[in-house]
């Protein structure tokens, strides 16, 4: 196993939903933590069973108890069900452990009075996280040490890459982006293959024309190095007259940068609502 910050750390997932199964791969594959170190806690058995079967992993259905034994406590819970599981672990962990939280709008000030606890890591990653291509922004409360910021890097690196922010109010604002941004990036792929199968192209070939596409462009930007703006790469497609032209001013036409800014937004008031009440509240 690699060296690292958690070497001989204990860490216990309170929530063994699908990004908790990632981060559990992630550490594992990584070679961060041992499978022995990884427990998850939740309260269906048989999706525990799965976990143990896949991972090698410890599992309990006592959230309580897993957090007890834990050097690093990840929040890995749905919003909806925070308020039943935090009094549950109120007092519950060790002094010296470090709380790191994905559960999305749930700020920094409410997880440490549900917990209390002052050691807080609030992060927030993307589905991409599954397979090591997550982006994760993050931020810590002021009694979080270097040595624990260290510990939760190690965590969410084994995901990707990772952003710290000073700031928490920029967590709320990864959700709408980067967080909730796999949705809007599926739902452009999906309606490009429609289109391509309207032309004409079985849907295989439809898919694989668009999915070597996307990846292809988001990997000449990379190669740029960030210093072209995606504007001039754009222009570098969009010949006078051409066909580049007539599409993006028929997308211009119909509002296309307009419906995702109010889509980031409407998921970034959605987020909001969350912090403030812990419940989803219908769009407006």
């Amino acid at each position: 196993m690699k060296t690292s910050t958690l070497h001989g750390r204990r860490i216990a997932f309170i929530g063994p939903g699908t990004m908790a199964e990632a981060m559990i791969a992630g550490l594992i594959r990584e070679g961060v933590a041992p499978p022995q170190a990884l427990i998850a806690a939740g309260p269906r058995a048989e999706r525990l069973e799965a976990l143990t079967a896949r991972y090698g992993i410890r599992t309990s259905t006592d959230n309580a108890a897993a957090a007890r034994e834990a050097d690093v406590v990840v929040l890995s819970i749905k919003p909806q069900v925070l308020g039943k599981v935090l009094p549950g672990l109120h007092g519950q962990i060790a002094p010296e452990a470090l709380v790191l939280s994905i559960v999305a709008g749930a700020p920094i000030a409410r997880l440490s009075e549900g917990l209390a606890h002052p050691a807080v890591v609030r992060a927030m990653p993307n589905t991409p996280a599954q397979i090591g291509m997550g982006i994760t922004v993050w931020t810590a409360s002021a009694q979080v040490t270097e040595p624990q910021r260290a510990m939760a890097r190690g965590v969410l690196a084994a995901l990707g890459e990772e952003i710290f922010m000073e700031d928490e109010v920029y967590l709320d604002m990864a959700t709408a982006l980067s967080g909730t941004g796999p949705a809007y990036v599926f739902l452009f792929m999906e309606a490009l293959v429609d289109a391509g199968v309207h032309l004409g192209f079985p849907r295989r070939v439809a898919e694989r024309l668009v999915v070597q596409t996307v990846q292809g462009a988001a990997a000449y930007y990379e190669r740029q190095q960030g210093e072209v703006h995606l504007a001039h790469l754009r222009n570098q497609v969009t010949s006078p007259g051409g066909t580049s032209a007539a599409a993006l001013y028929y997308l211009e036409k119909a509002g296309f940068r307009t419906a995702i800014s109010r889509a980031v937004w409407a998921a970034y008031e959605r987020a909001l609502s969350l912090a403030q009440n812990g419940k989803p509240q219908p769009p407006k």
